[in-house]
């Protein structure tokens, strides 16, 4: 299984878990967002670098 299969299958799970808890709203807000910061907290080389590596991976 890839990583991004991986991560993608974590994201349901934590959904699935935090709806309960705190609401439709809420819960797809935190999993957009915590990525969204995740990412915007890299160095513009590090995103230079996340992103080839995402185009190469595409192409297989």
């Amino acid at each position: 299984m890839s990583n991004g299969a991986k991560i993608a299958i974590g994201g349901v799970v934590a959904a699935v878990v935090l709806i309960p808890f705190i609401g439709f709203w809420w819960s797809l807000l935190v999993l957009i967002g915590v990525p969204t910061v995740a990412y915007l907290m890299l160095d513009p080389s590090q995103r230079r670098r996340l992103r080839r590596i995402s185009r190469k991976e595409i192409g297989r």
